[in-house]
């Protein structure tokens, strides 16, 4: 026999011993499964775990800094005490990162009222605390916008009039809510000038429908998490400060 011929049976009986045969699904059967305290523990999964478990409370639980008076989202109107905490730690820390990566400063930060996910309660303020604030895992990403963004964030936030966190920024409204005046820095917002707003990846992409932030003129990635921004300032601080202040008023 032909060697030709000898690959030519093989690979024809390769190929009808690799045919599938169609199959179909003929019913799914499911079962719900409860979880809750009712489960027993694996003993061996939990021993196994309760040394990392113990290392990661104590991580979480270590005291980084004193706060003497509650912090609730709900007490103020244009300004919290602790969304003025936010923005400003996001600024301090986020702002050495950005000018290391392009020689740029930071002008200003926006973050979102909903973004803060529980109070700081006086007393003790640990990295859990940071946890429960900020459980999310959003990175401070740092927008470049004209001054007519800037403009258009200004009609935005009259129309939100909620108190969303800001820092660099100061603005003053009217009782209705329009703007009266706004600076950055000090300064009045030009339209023709740029402007480096820091932020976070969730709003950037137009979350919470801050739409104003689409086509900026560059977007800069900062590889730093809110929450660890936030970590990273209580250790620096003994006691925290923060307070209702003229940043964003209503007149």
């Amino acid at each position: 026999m032909k060697l030709y011929t000898i690959l030519l049976i093989a690979f024809t009986a390769i190929m009808i011993s690799c045919k599938t045969e169609k199959t179909e699904v003929v019913s799914v059967d499911t079962t719900r499964i409860t979880i809750d305290s009712s489960l027993e523990e694996d003993a061996q999964i939990s021993e196994f775990i309760q040394p990392y478990k113990q290392h990661l409370n104590a991580t979480l639980d270590s005291t980084l800094v004193h706060n003497p008076n509650l912090l609730s989202k709900s007490d103020g109107d244009l300004n919290t005490a602790i969304g003025n905490l936010m923005a400003d730690a996001v600024y301090i820390q986020a702002n050495p990162v950005f000018k290391r990566k392009t020689g740029k400063e930071i002008d200003m930060v926006l973050l979102n009222h909903g973004g803060i996910r529980a109070e700081i309660p006086a007393g003790n303020v640990t990295s859990r605390t940071a946890y429960e604030i900020m459980p999310f895992e959003n990175e401070i990403v740092v927008a470049e916008l004209t001054g007519k963004k800037i403009k258009q964030m200004l009609k935005y936030l009259e129309k939100a009039k909620t108190a969303h966190p800001v820092s660099g920024i100061k603005i003053l409204v009217d009782r209705n809510y329009r703007t009266i005046n706004a600076t950055i820095n000090g300064s009045e917002i030009k339209d023709d000038k740029t402007y480096f707003v820091a932020t976070s990846d969730y709003l950037v992409n137009g979350g919470d429908n801050m739409v104003f932030f689409k086509n900026a003129k560059s977007l800069h990635n900062t590889d730093y998490k809110i929450r660890n921004a936030m970590i990273d300032y209580f250790k620096k601080i003994d006691t925290i400060k923060a307070k209702i202040d003229d940043r964003y008023l209503r007149n």
